[in-house]
């Protein structure tokens, strides 16, 4: 008997062993990659309904997340204002003076997005006749935009140099409009010369550029706007295409509420109105550390026009589908206004605060956490892989959004940045998560769903010295070992 009953429990373990081996076979097989060898690595894998590790490495060094950490920013924003929440945008006229136009800010990312089929102009078309239905048009009317709601600190401090001015680090603001970039169209055909620059879309008064661009042979677009928020003198550098009779670079719109003001003048204007200023809120909030019980210089009247944004679930699925920086920016500015909204505390700070806050009073570790903005663009930011599989199990499990935060992440070899990930594999659309990469950082998280075998991930590689499509195959290696 006591012989039947050890065997039997022998044979028990004989079949359990390879389940519990071979993710620990793939992880170390993964971490003895050459293309690793010099690199710091990060690895969680639990099983998701138990939050139970099945394989870890590190998983508790907290290393550069790169955009992973739009996880946390969307899965922040979603428990906080809800997969419902909507941004708006007001036209009014201001109590105190009748010819005063207002316009609004709430802090709309999606406002003239490339990003959703809509009009990008509809804004101005529609405003411009909520306007004509209510204004005479026997006097001058100045426009001021009030885009102060998340001050003027568009972009974190711990941006890199070559990342300020162009599209992929634009500021974020209580107004922000056209996803607060612009094409710069050049002439590339004459090889003696420097790219001509042609004009930019839409057209910004008083932008002046320096061309030190030059011409190359390889079909890439090393082409780089330097410029500081705000200022409307910037630097091309780099080198794009030759032979092209148009060939477009992406730059972050100085003063996006400025131009909001002069784009509402022109429809204004072709609707037989006279025009006078346009203004902004800036100068009047940068004198002024506090509000201190002033008031300002305007009085909101009754409201002519609103533009309601698309809903919250959508706005976080175009965050981790595409890896939107400026959505991710204006979210956490968002959250930090939401919890403080005294519009002369740093929104974004608030909002880091805030997220850090937030998962601890859920029970998780926030140590490893260290946020300098929404969206992963800063070197400095960095997290642990635990942390991430801990929000992950939390999200799925606990939380009242969970399938919509689900949804909101791409499907390997299906969709967005994950359109190449893992394709021709049997894991395409079983693996729904966000990747992450700046120079020297490539980084995977999310769920491994497929069959009985339901899991919460984080890979994390930071300082590698192997091509970038190593580190991916060698990712994808260690995923499909699970």
């Amino acid at each position: 008997m006591k012989n039947l009953s050890r065997n039997l429990v022998l044979s028990l373990l004989v079949c359990l062993l390879p389940h519990v081996a071979y993710p620990q076979t793939s992880l170390q097989r993964f971490i003895d990659n050459p293309a690793l060898k010099h690199a710091s690595v990060g690895v969680s894998v639990v099983e998701l309904e138990s939050g139970k590790s099945v394989a870890n490495h590190d998983a508790e060094k907290s290393l550069t997340p790169a955009s992973l950490l739009k996880l946390i920013t969307t899965a922040t924003a979603l428990e906080t204002l809800g997969e419902n929440y909507r941004y708006k945008t007001k036209i009014t006229v201001d109590a105190d003076d009748p010819s005063r136009i207002l316009v609004l800010g709430g802090g709309d990312p999606t406002l003239g997005s490339d990003s959703f089929p809509d009009n990008p102009y509809i804004f101005f078309i529609n405003g411009t006749e909520a306007l004509t239905e209510s204004l005479s048009k026997d006097r001058e009317y100045s426009i001021l935009v009030v885009d102060n709601l998340f001050g003027y600190d568009g972009i974190s401090p711990e941006w890199t140099w070559i990342d300020i001015g162009n599209y992929y680090a634009a500021g974020a603001y209580g107004i922000s409009i056209f996803d607060n970039s612009y094409k710069l169209v050049f002439n590339t055909m004459d090889r003696k010369e420097r790219p001509k620059i042609l004009r930019t879309e839409p057209e910004i008064k008083g932008l002046t550029f320096q061309n030190l661009l030059t011409l190359n042979n390889t079909g890439q677009d090393n082409g780089y706007i330097y410029g500081v928020p705000f200022g409307y003198e910037k630097e091309l550098r780099g080198d794009i295409p030759a032979s092209r009779s148009e060939f477009v670079i992406k730059g972050d719109i100085p003063d996006p509420g400025r131009l909001v003001g002069e784009t509402l003048r022109e429809y204004l204007k072709q609707a037989g109105y006279r025009i006078g200023a346009i203004e902004t809120t800036r100068q009047e909030y940068l004198s002024r550390s506090s509000t201190n019980g002033q008031t300002p210089s305007y009085r909101v009247g009754n409201v002519l026009f609103t533009l309601t944004s698309r809903p919250l679930k959508e706005i976080i699925r175009e965050v981790n589908v595409e890896s939107n920086n400026h959505y991710a920016e204006h979210l956490i500015r968002t959250i930090g206004r939401h919890t403080n909204s005294d519009i002369y505390a740093n929104a974004l700070a608030e909002g880091v605060d805030y997220t850090e806050g937030y998962w601890k009073g859920k029970g998780i570790d926030s140590t490893p956490l260290i946020m300098h903005d929404g969206s992963g663009l800063a070197p400095q930011n960095a997290v642990s892989a635990k942390f991430l599989t801990d929000m992950l199990v939390y999200m799925h499990n606990r939380s009242n959004g969970s399938t919509t935060f689900l949804n909101s992440l791409p499907k390997a070899g299906q969709e967005g940045t994950l359109k190449n990930f893992l394709r021709d594999t049997r894991l395409v659309g079983k693996v729904a998560a966000k990747s992450g990469s700046i120079g020297g950082v490539q980084c995977y998280a999310g769920y491994l769903i497929d069959g009985n075998k339901k899991y919460a991930f984080a890979v994390m590689v930071n300082k590698f010295n192997g091509t970038r499509s190593e580190i991916r195959k060698a990712i994808e290696q260690l995923l499909l070992g699970l």
